[in-house]
């Protein structure tokens, strides 16, 4: 069976969007996965289609109402329905390449897109929902989110990317920054090639691309650099 995304969202038309393109679209039309977008107005059950409400407590927006949000959740997950399923918020862990590379792993993804101020939390909990951040700020909607999670994804599904070693050897793959790349011309407006890519030497390339690794990690994300330090301290220990 092919990898299977499910999105709950108030704009299914917004999918598959952007991911109908390049790999994406081309792995979808193989049949190596699969997108099926579900509008949550139609799990209403009054003539508005009223999916939000006021929230408790007072407070500016509106609160999606955990009676539909759990309606469409059961349309998408049929009994025994082992994918996971998420909810894409700014108050969720960050999402980072080993919850990519676990998610691709898996038979696929039931993305719940929220709107408004959020989600009611108590269908979060009887979810179990694994909640999720596209990063430290706040995008109009779940959908955005949902699309860059699902391209990281579906990029790491067996043969979609034509050289497997790409997904080894690029970012946050083995914790670090990628080093940076050269093409040909080997001089362009007074810049050359570092030397040593030149070399036909492979060890020495590869010391090389490490240390560059290293140093932008170091300069760049610092959280990361540190962390990368205290498992090999473990490892070590």
């Amino acid at each position: 069976m092919s990898w299977r995304a499910t999105i709950l969202t108030l704009f299914p038309e917004m999918f598959p969007g952007p991911l109908d393109v390049s790999l994406a679209g081309r792995a979808l039309r193989d049949g190596k996965w699969r997108c099926d977008a579900m509008d949550i107005r139609g799990f209403a059950t009054d003539r508005h289609r009223t999916v939000d409400d006021t929230p408790f407590g007072g407070g500016a927006g509106m609160v999606m109402r955990p009676d539909v949000a759990d309606a469409a959740i059961a349309g998408a997950m049929p009994e025994g329905d082992a994918r996971p399923l998420v909810y894409l918020t700014p108050r969720g862990r960050l999402l980072d390449q080993a919850m990519v590379r676990d998610f691709a792993s898996g038979p696929g993804l039931v993305l719940l897109c929220g709107r408004y101020e959020g989600v009611d939390q108590r269908v979060i909990e009887a979810r179990g929902m694994r909640e999720v951040s596209l990063g430290d700020y706040v995008l109009s909607g779940g959908e955005i989110a949902a699309l860059a999670l699902l391209d990281a994804c579906v990029r790491l599904l067996p043969g979609v990317m034509g050289a497997a070693e790409s997904a080894v050897e690029e970012s946050h793959s083995a914790g670090l920054l990628e080093y940076p790349h050269y093409t040909r011309p080997a001089e362009w407006q007074g810049r050359a090639v570092p030397p040593v890519l030149l070399s036909g030497h492979h060890a020495e390339v590869a010391r090389w691309r490490r240390a560059q690794s290293e140093a932008a990690t170091r300069e760049r994300r610092p959280d990361l650099w540190n962390r990368m330090q205290v498992v090999g301290s473990r490892a070590t220990a």
